[in-house]
């Protein structure tokens, strides 16, 4: 039988290279991992236990509501982290028995979930 362990990586279509490293490395503190040479321009990005894969698709079409998310710490302390970055977001309102979450996209538009364990 075939036995699924779990997820390896996301990839994501990005219109700008530099710009989406910035979010993503600079911005939410990534960090970029050794990538094969391919012919298509991207960056493999270590997050956590996971990998983010960027592939450079200048022309993609970015579905805002599609998304991933992250687990993080502290509401008060990411929305800080987030405001000191210029990254805008947006705090989920509270739904009893599911975690905070914030909001926010990448500067191609994909969406990003940050899932709170604690507040």
């Amino acid at each position: 039988y075939m036995e699924i362990l779990g997820l390896h990586h996301v990839n994501l279509n990005v219109h700008s290279l530099e710009d989406s490293l910035a979010f993503y490395v600079d911005g939410l503190g990534c960090s970029e991992i050794s990538r094969p040479g391919f012919t298509i321009d991207g960056a493999w990005l270590r997050i956590g236990a996971h990998e983010v894969h960027l592939r450079v698709r200048p022309d993609a079409v970015i579905d805002r509501n599609q998304h991933f998310a992250l687990t993080a710490t502290n509401l008060d302390e990411c929305r800080r982290h987030l405001d000191e970055k210029g990254i805008s977001h947006r705090v989920a309102p509270e739904i009893a028995g599911v975690n905070r979450q914030i909001f926010l996209h990448d500067p191609s538009g994909n969406r990003i979930e940050l899932n709170l364990v604690t507040n």
